[in-house]
């Protein structure tokens, strides 16, 4: 087998640094431009300012947006954990066929362009009555968020022992109790994996609250997109800002959790 000079690595490290810069570069520009001095878009001129992070909790339309935006994705994310967790249990013991359907009945949300659902959304909801409504929401972002969770759990029971369930069952266990304290626990790591990555998508969705929302349900994106169509307010960089930590710090705990279960797995 040839050995590949050092130059050959070398240039893929550029090539691999110029991707890494074109893809975050643009989003760290928001946070110098989130503590302007200024009253538009711009880097700090004079000195760093908190106020546009004051406006975020002063203002009742950011302000009501944040909120709103917390309890639409703490619902959905877990609705989101509950029925995606449950879907994978079910696919993970059912045979071969029904396991494979369940499993693309599972994924399609992430088959179906977004725009393509929004717009089945948007028609769905004007006959029941659910357009611009807290529950239209939270069904679209658990609809959005339930394959990941899914997809997390299945990862996980992929390397649980059935051989746990068969002899707590042996042992007279009712099925809830195996459920609850054997399979549940020997996936843990998974379910927390996807109600991170749950929240994730509910915080971030966008496309879908075009369609389905006005006023009544505004959440942080349609309130930044709006604030960018309307008047361009270092406000919403400020938003920006908070939005990629915690989206930042989400990511970090679930390689955090993925570190540890892959710890577990070797022990």
């Amino acid at each position: 087998m040839s050995v590949r000079p050092s130059w050959w690595f070398a240039a893929a490290a550029v090539v691999a640094a110029l991707v890494l810069a074109f893809l975050f570069l643009p989003a760290l520009v928001v946070i110098p431009v989130s503590f302007t001095d200024r009253s538009y878009l711009s880097f700090p001129a004079e000195s760093w300012s908190w106020q546009h992070y004051r406006q975020l909790v002063d203002s009742p339309v950011w302000r009501g947006s944040l909120l709103q935006s917390v309890a639409v994705s703490a619902v959905s994310t877990l609705a989101a954990t509950l029925l995606g967790a449950a879907a994978a249990i079910g696919a993970w013991r059912l045979g071969a066929r029904l396991g494979a359907l369940v499993r693309l009945l599972a994924l399609l949300p992430l088959i179906v362009p977004t725009i393509v659902g929004a717009l089945a959304y948007y028609r769905l909801y004007i006959d029941l009555g659910l357009l611009d409504t807290f529950t239209g929401v939270v069904i679209a972002h658990v609809v959005a968020a339930m394959p990941f969770v899914f997809v997390s759990v299945g990862s996980a029971l992929a390397n649980f022992d059935p051989r746990l369930e068969q002899a707590a069952r042996s042992m007279g266990a009712r099925p809830w109790q195996v459920l609850w304290r054997i399979t549940l626990p020997g996936v843990r790591s998974g379910l927390v994996s996807g109600a991170i990555f749950a929240f994730i998508v509910s915080w971030d969705e966008l496309v879908v609250l075009l369609f389905v929302t006005t006023r009544n349900v505004y959440l942080l994106p349609r309130a930044m997109w709006d604030g960018i169509n309307e008047n361009v307010d270092p406000t919403i960089a400020a938003v920006a800002t908070l939005m990629i930590v915690i989206t930042f710090i989400r990511l970090c705990a679930e390689r955090l959790l993925a570190h540890h279960r892959q710890k577990q797995e070797l022990s």
